[in-house]
């Protein structure tokens, strides 16, 4: 099994490249983007040494359906996905905020709130909450957009006092995330699942706000299973989760947290397999749908050109 781990292709037009985590993507004549989702995946801030076959394929599979599923909602970047793990879009300038929404008290929110904080990007918390606690209400806690190290916290009144983004737009923003939850919530709640936490990226073309990047993917949000939830949640248990959080788990057991002077364990063969199975089962638990492996025998050579065709044609 092949798995795609960069690209450094020179399309017509081509303005710049920009290799992140997981993506790379190609700014073509500041028009389009050609977004190569690749089978990297990162954990605690560290791309890991090997890729996951099939995983780019995934996670673009599942973005496209929901900006198809969202776009009454705002409009998306995306044109069209001429490969299994490739999107193209348009060129918008992103906004220098992440629109993260949360509907429990689980992850960075919980780890906060466990060690005294009760304010989360200026919302209050009340007394006496636990761990994985449904909300009142979602809430929205938005983060910087770091070009390296880590994105911070920061609250409504600061991104607009500090003219990241200004009123008016942020409103929207806030609009559009909070409908965009809901509609993610809806859809994962058919499938048997809690959508439990998200992020959104948006940014501007032409005056208008356009939704930005990958939506609703287990790299970008965290789901539960309905199923025992409550039950889980009354005895004080660990939540059943539906995203890549097992592989943090793994890394964790072999002593490694992304800290200094940790070293990665070797992932063999079995276990890269795994992890690839795993994703598959989150395609088809949060889509509803069977995965079709792509062929990627060639892969580098497929995703090329199929580029180039739709390019050609746009």
């Amino acid at each position: 099994m092949q798995a795609l781990t960069k690209t450094n292709f020179l399309f017509d037009n081509q303005l710049g490249i920009y290799h992140g985590k997981v993506r790379d993507v190609y700014n073509i004549n500041d028009k389009y983007m050609v977004m190569v989702v690749t089978d990297r995946i990162s954990a605690f801030d560290v791309v890991l040494p090997k890729g996951i076959p099939y995983k780019g394929q995934v996670l673009n599979q599942i973005a496209s359906k929901f900006l198809d599923a969202t776009s009454d909602i705002v409009p998306n970047w995306k044109i069209a996905s001429p490969d299994p793990m490739v999107t193209v879009g348009h060129f918008a300038e992103p906004f220098k905020v992440e629109m993260v929404i949360r509907g429990y008290l689980t992850g960075h929110a919980w780890r906060k709130y466990r060690d005294g904080s009760r304010n989360l990007c200026g919302i209050p918390l009340s007394e006496g909450m636990r761990e994985h606690e449904k909300f009142e209400k979602a809430i929205i806690t938005p983060t910087t957009k770091a070009e390296e190290g880590h994105d911070e916290d920061i609250s409504r009144d600061e991104i607009i006092l500090n003219g990241l983004v200004s009123e008016e737009d942020y409103s929207k923003l806030e609009e559009y995330t909070y409908k965009l939850f809901q509609s993610g919530a809806d859809i994962a709640d058919k499938m048997g699942l809690i959508l439990v936490d998200t992020k959104y990226e948006f940014g501007k073309k032409d005056g208008m706000i356009y939704l930005i990047d990958e939506i609703h993917t287990p790299d970008s949000s965290r789901y539960f299973y309905k199923e025992g939830y409550q039950e889980r949640f009354d005895a004080g248990e660990q939540q059943k989760q539906l995203s890549k959080e097992f592989v943090r788990q793994w890394l964790i057991s072999n002593g490694f947290q992304g800290k200094e002077g940790q070293k990665i364990p070797e992932m063999t063969d079995d276990f890269v397999k795994e992890v690839s199975d795993r994703y598959i089962e989150l395609f088809e638990n949060i889509t509803g749908e069977n995965f079709k492996k792509a062929d990627n025998t060639n892969l580098e050579q497929r995703i090329e050109d199929n580029i180039r065709s739709f390019l050609a044609n746009v």
